[in-house]
């Protein structure tokens, strides 16, 4: 899942960058609002926006409102230092989902992104399931029989991405676009050496990972 980061201090943004990466999300940073406006009107979606009401250039509270005006509905938490109820009702008015006022926790921030991810998938299994293998894509972790995978971040990002589409044909273009944001280099290389090692790591789990010469690669149960 992607998430985009709008903060401008700039120790706080770092912060919360490693924290949401550590977690297994792509991440987008951004420091001043403009920015933030301009990449939540492209084509790229996100999962889910941690935006700082007090942005230089363009503030919280009108990106808030531009993205709601064009009927965008990704969950938005609100970080700011201001505590007054006017300014949590507006925010809230305005749009957002939730609201935090600084200093807070990160594992507190962790567990709402968590909470509104979860509440984006209503309706929607956020269990994916392939051979024996179990994708877990809230609390970010992968199980043969129950049994723990340990995974790195970007192999969990692309074992998602296939499991999402199982028996459908996803591109390296499409992975590197779910595993990086765009002030990240990635190379297609990357791709096949994480590939690589999530054959080596799932071989139990019944399921197969095919590459697909010139288009990408397709995970489906192995045939009995």
């Amino acid at each position: 899942m992607r998430i985009l980061i709008a903060e401008d201090d700039e120790v706080l943004a770092d912060g919360l960058s490693r924290c949401m990466r550590s977690s297994g999300y792509a991440v987008d940073l951004v420091r001043n609002g403009a920015e933030a406006d301009s990449l939540l009107k492209g084509m790229q979606p996100f999962d889910l926006v941690i935006l700082d009401l007090g942005l230089p250039v363009l503030d919280g509270y009108s990106v808030l409102r531009n993205l709601r005006g064009r009927h965008c509905r990704v969950p938005v938490i609100i970080l700011t230092a201001r505590d007054g109820v006017s300014d949590r009702v507006k925010g809230l008015d305005l749009g957002a989902d939730d609201y935090m006022v600084k200093p807070f926790s990160l594992e507190e921030l962790e567990a709402r992104v968590r909470a509104l991810l979860r509440r984006g998938l209503c309706g929607v299994n956020p269990m994916l399931t392939c051979g024996r293998l179990t994708f877990d894509t809230v609390a970010r972790r992968a199980l043969i029989d129950d049994q723990l995978i340990e995974l790195t971040t970007r192999e969990l990002g692309i074992l998602e991405a296939l499991l999402q589409r199982t028996g459908w044909v996803v591109s390296k273009e499409q992975m590197l676009e779910r595993l990086y944001s765009y002030a990240e280099e990635a190379s297609n290389n990357a791709i096949e050496v994480y590939i690589h090692r999530l054959r080596k790591k799932t071989e139990a789990a019944g399921i197969t990972i095919r590459t697909i010469r010139g288009l990408g690669y397709v995970i489906d149960q192995t045939p009995p």
